[in-house]
């Protein structure tokens, strides 16, 4: 029970990261595989160029 709770707390935050960020938010998902999953979000996250930031940069330019 515990470890379901630890998952929904660390789930739900990266639920709305990744929505705001411009990803799919069920990406936050992989954050569920122990260990693996969650570095793999947060490389994503953090090196990858968020869809939100060019959709600004795009609608900024005109």
């Amino acid at each position: 029970m515990a470890a379901f709770l630890a998952s929904l707390l660390l789930i739900i935050p990266l639920w709305k990261i990744c929505g705001r960020a411009g990803f799919h938010p069920a990406l936050s998902l992989l954050a569920i595989v122990p260990l693996i999953g969650f570095l793999v979000v947060a490389g994503i996250l953090a090196f990858v160029e968020w869809p939100a930031t060019r959709q600004r940069l795009l609608t900024q330019g005109d």
